[in-house]
């Protein structure tokens, strides 16, 4: 349907809410992507529903799922596609992530005022750790 014709049809659309953002690693990393998402990240596992492929995870993030699918020949360590999460202190995430082993890349592009580094989990998903700003900056 083109936006015209949806103009047309009287109703409007907008998106209402993000359900899930998807990862894919290979399958010799998914054993240990599953560590770094459930212990490293401490996202909470949830089961999957009866039709999914048995491989992979599925992880609650607030209202918001991590799907953590296996997919080979993907080229994830070559990508600046990544997921965001937000942390409320930038200084505990980065001493909690060096703890785990994970490398820590600097932020290329640094935004005034925004405190962010990025990791790679094992699968090579690049992934944005960035600070919550108080109300009052």
């Amino acid at each position: 349907m083109t936006s015209t014709n949806a103009a047309n049809s009287g109703t409007q659309f907008h998106v209402v809410a993000l359900s899930h953002v998807n990862v894919t690693v290979p399958a010799s990393a998914e054993a240990s992507a599953k560590n770094f998402y459930g212990t490293v990240l401490g996202l909470r596992e949830l089961p999957k529903p009866p039709g999914t492929r048995p491989i992979g995870a599925w992880y609650e993030l607030g209202d918001v799922q991590l799907h953590l699918s296996v997919e080979e020949n993907a080229t994830n360590a070559a990508s600046n596609r990544h997921v965001c999460y937000v942390v409320a202190d930038i200084a505990a995430a980065e001493r909690h992530l060096r703890d785990a082993d994970v490398s820590i890349i600097s932020d290329p592009r640094p935004i005034p005022g925004v405190n962010r580094f990025y990791v790679r989990d094992p699968g090579g998903n690049s992934i944005e750790i960035t600070e919550v700003k108080s109300r009052s900056d």
